[in-house]
């Protein structure tokens, strides 16, 4: 039997994964530098943020760190 990674992440699963508070991934999130799904619609929609993208964006971030929402600091 094989397990296979999860396509996405829930924000709290997301969050922990990055090592960063909820409320800093959701500030990512609000300000467009993370990447992220939006699924559904109305009281119902739930945002999912990609394992492939995040692994994308973590890297790109450490390579750039003005994309990581840090304003450049390391």
């Amino acid at each position: 039997m094989t397990i296979e990674a999860p396509l996405a992440l829930r924000p709290r699963q997301a969050a922990k994964t990055l090592s960063i508070s909820p409320r800093h991934l959701w500030q990512l999130t609000h300000e467009g530098l993370i990447p992220c799904v939006r699924v559904g619609s109305g009281s119902r929609k739930t945002v999912l943020y990609p394992t492939e993208s995040l692994r994308t964006w973590l890297h790109a971030a450490s390579q750039d760190p003005r994309r990581a929402g840090n304003g450049g600091e390391r």
